[in-house]
C-alpha cells in the first residue's frame, strides 16, 4: 500500500479550517485535544495527496505557533479506505478524473520526504569521503584485475547518490541553495576518489588493455543510453521511497567506475586515458542529470520557478548534444583510436590475457 499516516496538530481556533482542509483530501480521520490548548487530527492519507494536503496546511497555517505536521509510513489498514484504491476521494466535491490523467497520475513521496532523504547525505562528513574513497579504490582494483563482480561491489557502497540526485532534484524544483551544496559535496567526493585512486596507480602495474579499464577510455552510444536509463531509473525508485542502496547502485554504475580508472591512468602516467575517462565521467553525469529532471517533472515534483528549471535544463541539454556530436562524429571518422603507451610499457601487450 502506498499511504502515510499524517499527524497533524493546530490550536484550538484554527479547528473549524483544520478539519474542512483534512476532509478534503481523506474520508478518515481522528481528532483529540493536546495540551497547551492544542488540537491532533490523524489521517491516513495515499501518497499521491500528500503533496495537495500539505500545501493546503502550510498555506494556512505556517508561522502560527503550535502547528505542524509529521509523516509517518503506512504498512497497513483495516478496514481499506476507499480513496487509497481510487484517484479522487468520494466525499471530494471535484470532478472525476480523466483517463488521461488516471493513466499519469503519479505515485511518489512528497517533496518535504524527498529533502529529508537527500539532505542528510550532502554534509561533508569523514565518513562521506571515506565511502567515496573505499568505493572508489575497490572499484580500481577491481577493474585493473578485471574482477566484474569486484566492481559491481564497489557500487553497493553508493556514496555518490545523494549529490547526484540532489543536483537532479535542485535544477527541477529551481533550488540554488541546494544545487550548490550538492555541486560542492558531489565535486569534493570525485576529487578524493581521484587522489587516492591516483596515488594507487603509482605503485601497481596498470595494464590500459584490461577490458575493464579499456572500456572507461571509450563512449560509446549505448554508453549515454545506459547513463540516461539510470538517471531515470535511479529517480523513478528514489522518488518513490525505494532502498538506497538500490538506487545508488543505479547511480553508481555509470559514475564510480570512471573515476577510478582515470585516477589509475593518471597515477601511471597515462595522462590521455585519464582525459578519456573523464570524458565519459562527464558524460554520465550530463546523461544522469537530463534524465533526473525529466523524470522528476513526470513524477510531479513541482518547480518553484519554471524559468529557472528551465534555463538549466536547456544547458544540461546543449552538453549532452554536444558530447553526443563528439561521440557521433568520432564513430564516423572511425577514430576509436590505438591506445599508446609510456615509455617501457611494451609488456602490457604480453599479459593482456593474463593480467596479474
Amino acid at each position: 500500500m502506498s499511504a502515510r499516516l499524517v499527524e497533524i496538530i493546530v490550536p484550538d481556533a484554527e479547528v473549524p479550517q483544520a478539519k474542512a482542509i483534512i476532509a478534503k483530501h481523506c474520508s478518515r480521520f481522528w481528532q483529540e485535544p493536546v495540551p497547551d490548548g492544542l488540537e491532533k487530527y490523524s489521517c491516513v492519507v495515499p501518497s499521491r495527496s500528500i503533496e495537495p494536503l500539505i500545501a493546503d496546511l502550510d498555506g494556512n497555517f505556517k508561522g502560527i505557533e503550535g502547528f505542524s505536521v509529521l509523516v509517518l509510513q503506512v504498512e497497513a489498514v483495516l478496514p481499506e479506505i476507499p480513496e487509497l484504491e481510487e484517484i479522487t476521494p468520494p466525499a471530494s466535491n471535484r470532478k472525476p478524473p480523466s483517463k488521461l490523467e488516471v493513466f499519469f497520475t503519479r505515485d511518489r513521496i512528497s517533496t518535504n520526504e524527498l529533502y529529508d532523504d537527500i539532505e542528510a547525505s550532502l554534509e561533508l562528513r569523514p565518513n562521506y569521503l571515506l565511502t567515496v574513497i573505499l568505493s572508489a579504490l575497490i572499484a580500481a582494483l577491481g577493474m585493473r584485475s578485471g574482477q566484474t563482480a569486484v566492481v559491481i561491489g564497489a557500487m553497493i557502497i553508493a556514496p555518490l547518490l545523494g549529490p547526484t540526485m540532489a543536483m537532479a532534484m535542485a535544477a527541477t524544483v529551481g533550488d540554488k541553495a541546494l544545487g550548490r551544496k550538492a555541486i560542492i559535496t558531489l565535486v569534493t567526493g570525485i576529487l578524493a576518489a581521484l587522489v587516492f585512486t591516483y596515488v594507487l596507480g603509482m605503485f601497481i602495474e596498470v595494464n590500459p588493455l584490461v577490458p575493464e579499464l579499456r572500456n572507461r577510455t571509450i563512449v560509446h552510444p549505448a554508453d549515454i543510453a545506459l547513463a540516461l536509463a539510470c538517471g531515470a531509473a535511479g529517480v523513478l525508485a528514489f522518488s518513490q521511497g525505494a532502498s538506497l542502496s538500490l538506487v545508488g547502485v543505479m547511480i553508481a554504475v555509470a559514475l564510480v567506475p570512471p573515476i577510478a580508472a582515470a585516477g589509475l591512468f593518471f597515477g601511471s602516467g597515462q595522462e590521455m586515458l585519464g582525459f578519456k575517462a573523464l570524458f565519459l565521467l562527464a558524460t554520465n553525469l550530463v546523461c544522469i542529470n537530463v534524465a533526473g529532471i525529466v523524470t522528476f517533472l513526470v513524477q510531479g515534483l513541482p518547480p518553484r520557478n519554471w524559468r529557472i528549471t528551465s534555463g538549466i535544463f536547456f544547458i544540461w541539454l546543449v552538453i549532452l548534444f554536444l558530447f553526443v556530436g563528439l561521440v557521433g562524429g568520432r564513430i564516423a571518422l572511425g577514430s576509436d583510436g590505438p591506445i599508446y603507451f609510456p615509455s617501457g610499457a611494451s609488456a602490457y601487450q604480453d599479459n593482456a590475457s593474463n593480467p596479474d
